[in-house]
């Protein structure tokens, strides 16, 4: 519509025409809401899940830390053992020296929990069977003994020695399920994607080396046989 200098406009239709800009900028401000509203929801998320992937993480951690207190409160209380076989079996050296050895092998296979991978962890649980091996074949050479199964010295350490066992087998449970639960978070959906961008990696776990290495052993029965 063409208007010429003395006719009058239109204002209801330049009305109109003024509002087209104020309309489409408000749709930009609409969208950009909307786009700021979905990024600002999905770092919130994403910042929820890194914190739990991360604190499940460090419950895990410390898991670990109690295993590896467990096993070496059991390293501990082998040089008594040790001393106290030695005094009553002098000729038991091969034997008190292979339990020495495993000690130190056990000692020196630590697991960092900050960086933990399954070849780690399944070298460190060969250092340990390979102790509890050692320990059970000197226990066994102890029945030679009454005397010394019957000294209030011995009893006390086979006491010690049982409830490490115990703390052992427990603290490897506890690990496990502590695991179990990181394992399951971090393969949950849509949790993998911030896992796969953070590199939260699936972790391993406690296992039996031999059949009946998951329950603690009965030392107590051990030494009354």
């Amino acid at each position: 519509m063409k208007f010429t200098p003395n006719e009058p406009r239109n204002t209801a239709t330049a009305g109109f025409e003024n509002q087209k800009p104020f309309r489409h900028r408000n749709k930009v401000i609409v969208t950009c809401i909307i786009v700021a509203a979905i990024f600002g929801l999905t770092a919130i998320w994403g910042i929820r899940v890194y914190n739990k992937l991360v604190s499940s993480q460090e419950t895990m951690q410390q898991a670990v830390g109690n295993v590896q207190n467990a096993y070496q409160r059991r390293a501990d209380l082998i040089p008594n053992i040790v001393a106290a076989v030695k005094s009553y079996a002098e000729y038991e050296q091969s034997t008190l020296q292979a339990v020495t050895e495993a000690r130190a092998k056990a000692s020196s296979t630590t697991i960092d929990a900050n960086n933990m991978t399954a070849e780690q962890l399944e070298s460190f649980q060969a250092a340990q069977a390979q102790m509890s091996s050692a320990l059970s074949r000197l226990l066994v050479t102890i029945e030679k003994y009454p005397d010394l199964k019957a000294g209030n010295n011995y009893l006390d350490l086979h006491s010690k020695l049982e409830s490490c066992e115990n703390s052992i087998a427990n603290a490897r449970k506890d690990f496990n399920d502590k695991a179990k639960d990181y394992n399951k978070l971090l393969r949950r959906f849509p949790n993998n994607i911030i896992a796969g961008l953070y590199d939260f990696e699936k972790m391993p776990y406690f296992e039996a080396i031999t059949e009946g290495a998951e329950v603690a052993p009965n030392v107590g029965e051990m030494l009354e046989k």
